[in-house]
């Protein structure tokens, strides 16, 4: 597999909002509405937000490139939700859906993960959109279980996914 994984940096934020947009708009279509996904993958706002992450140095941010062309990216911190302080929180991994289903997205949950062990943490979570079951089953081949959490959001539902690293 020709993939290379590394930190993001001041200047990745026009590549991780385009990876971000293209990754919702084809994995959540039919999930959440038309217009708040039109909302949610405007890529001059998500690019003005990941440069206030870099700038301000928020979580952990990665870039997977395929053939030194990126594909995809995950974000992870400590969790936002305070009943669930202590764990580590995956906020995002999105990649490009030309290569879905090649292994790239194993690499980086891998790659995260192993940092998260590195810094501390025994327990990570993640929110997923209830109907998105690509991605559940994708959490659950990673060893993920579905948790009694739920809350709404963009006017679906996410499902909290737990597991013990």
């Amino acid at each position: 597999m020709n993939a290379t994984i590394r930190r993001v940096r001041p200047g990745d934020e026009g590549t991780l909002a385009h990876i971000q947009s293209e990754s919702w708009k084809a994995a959540f279509a039919g999930i959440i509405s038309a217009e708040t996904l039109a909302q949610h993958t405007d890529v001059e706002r998500l690019t003005a937000m990941y440069r206030r992450l870099l700038d301000a140095g928020k979580g952990n941010g990665y870039l997977l490139s395929v053939a030194d062309r990126p594909h995809g990216i995950a974000f992870w911190d400590a969790a936002r939700d305070a009943e669930l302080a202590g764990a580590a929180e995956l906020i995002c991994i999105h990649s490009l859906p030309d290569n879905w289903r090649r292994g790239y997205g194993s690499c980086m949950m891998d790659r995260v993960l192993k940092d998260m062990r590195a810094a501390g943490y025994g327990r990570a979570v993640l929110w997923v959109f209830r109907d998105n079951l690509r991605a559940r089953a994708f959490y659950e081949a990673k060893g993920f279980s579905l948790t009694d959490m739920a809350k709404p959001a963009f006017g679906a539902e996410e499902v909290l996914y737990a597991i013990e690293l």
